[in-house]
């Protein structure tokens, strides 16, 4: 079974194309425009041993936000698009990440359901050249297109930080809610 995907997302604001591989090794090649989304993505990528290739091109002289958005909405699509059906995955999991200061907890369930909750505070409006409020739209986005639950707390004093163990946290949780552990649907509906 390969679950992968190749997606792409064209509007007035943004073009967009990614390759998503689920039971990838943890390679990407990233091109978002935004340099800070970038690395997060790359290591995005790295942690959950996803495969990840993104090209975009947005209009990120207006401001970053239509380009985070897109990406993450674009990225939830691939990865609904990879796992399919569902069948045999672990669905839910959750990982909790230090870097230095910084603390990040992050729950899923592949639920079928799009719900998000993220708590975490920013002490400066940019990281690099990614706008901080643009961080909660990405998974905000993304858990939207993907059906999934995403429930995350982030504590700390540097804003990159809690962000890059925000990325890895969710890096970790959804690779291990991916897993194939047996050969059903975990529901009681039958269904996810």
């Amino acid at each position: 079974m390969k679950r992968k995907s190749r997606m792409k997302r064209k509007t007035s604001e943004t073009d967009i194309e990614i390759k998503f591989n689920i039971d990838g090794e943890g390679n990407s090649e990233v091109n978002t425009g935004i340099n800070f989304l970038n690395h997060m993505l790359e290591s995005f990528a790295r942690h959950g041993f996803f495969d990840l290739e993104i090209v975009a091109k947005g209009d990120i002289g207006v401001d970053d936000h239509h380009t985070v958005e897109d990406v993450g909405i674009l990225m939830g699509e691939a990865f609904k698009n990879a796992i399919g059906d569902k069948k045999g995955i672990k669905r839910m999991s959750h990982a909790l990440i230090p870097m230095d200061d910084a603390l990040a907890t992050v729950a899923i369930d592949i639920s079928g359901r799009s719900y998000y909750v993220l708590d975490m505070q920013f002490t400066k409006p940019k990281v690099g050249d990614l706008s901080t409020e643009n961080v909660k739209h990405f998974f905000e986005s993304f858990a939207n297109s993907a059906n999934i639950n995403i429930n995350a707390n982030v504590t700390g004093k540097n804003d990159h930080h809690q962000i890059e163990a925000l990325f890895k946290a969710f890096s970790k949780a959804l690779k291990d809610a991916s897993r194939i552990e047996h050969n059903s649907i975990l529901s009681t509906k039958g269904v996810i």
